[in-house]
């Protein structure tokens, strides 16, 4: 069974699905297209293209299948990147965006489905295709066969799947070699957070904010874990300066909410009764 139509038609790939097996268990995004051009030389229509066939089609496809992946609570879904995407490449802005883009599309699918037994991973295949053939070598491209990508990709759709983490995975994979790839963040430095930062205060530390190296280093999965150095850095500089950290801001606010002006004496005497009437009333209104 085929359904022949635009990459972004998400409704009308599922609701065949639906029609001829009557639920959708499996999704996966691989549709592309390519449009190189040195960034000076890219058009906006090039851009636009690469991000639609790419990027909004697995976003269509995943909308569509969804709700009923929610209402069985299963589903696996698996997008297709690129190396292109998690490191970029010459000529290829508007591909490493499209295909960056679905890995974080799909870490947040991954959060969003966990509760549903819903898993969402990533595949960054080094695979000869259409797109690539021509561009490599025959014999490289014959080593990067489809087929070597195949078990890791029935493994991530499998009923049964890998041992936790299940989800939100990204993996690489080509001419039989499989791996996770994951992101690694330096131990960074810690300024008071209560202080004025400048750009010549973060020069100075350069070295330890790039320094990979000195057992610091950590490789945050989750959100939680994206934010809980710089989570720790604030608590510490409270605890440490409780008197600079603490909410007096508020205090302030609400000393100037309850402040009152001290008002403006006017006086006046007849002379000035005449003059405005005379000046600022209308004829019919002013004063003989």
């Amino acid at each position: 069974m085929g359904v022949q139509c635009n990459a972004e038609s998400g409704e009308r790939v599922v609701k065949a699905a639906i029609e001829a097996f009557g639920r959708v268990d499996i999704v996966v995004n691989n549709a592309g297209i390519l449009r190189d051009a040195a960034f000076h030389k890219m058009t906006d229509q090039q851009f636009l293209d690469v991000l639609n066939v790419h990027l909004h089609s697995t976003f269509k496809v995943s909308k569509a299948a969804w709700p009923y992946m929610l209402k069985q609570r299963y589903g696996r879904i698996v997008n297709t990147t690129s190396t292109s995407g998690i490191y970029g490449n010459f000529g290829q802005a508007n591909y490493a965006a499209a295909k960056c883009g679905i890995i974080g599309f799909s870490r947040a699918l991954a959060l969003e489905g966990r509760k549903y037994n819903i898993k969402v991973n990533t595949v960054a295949p080094y695979a000869g295709t259409g797109l690539s053939r021509g561009a490599l070598p025959d014999e490289l491209f014959q080593g990067f066969k489809p087929q070597y990508l195949c078990p890791l990709v029935g493994l991530l759709c499998s009923e049964n799947l890998i041992p936790e983490p299940s989800t939100g995975g990204l993996y690489e994979a080509g001419a039989g070699w499989v791996a996770e790839t994951r992101w690694q963040r330096s131990g960074g430095v810690a300024f008071p957070a209560n202080q004025s930062l400048t750009p010549e205060m973060v020069v100075q530390h350069w070295p330890s904010v790039t320094n990979f190296d000195d057992g610091r280093a950590d490789h945050p999965r989750e959100p939680a874990d994206g934010t809980a150095k710089v989570m720790a850095n604030l608590q510490e500089t409270k605890n440490e300066n409780p008197s600079k950290s603490d909410d007096s801001y508020l205090d302030k606010i609400a000393a100037e909410q309850n402040r009152t002006a001290p008002g403006t004496e006017f006086s006046w005497n007849e002379k000035d009764v005449v003059l405005y009437s005379k000046h600022h009333l209308p004829k019919k209104f002013a004063l003989d």
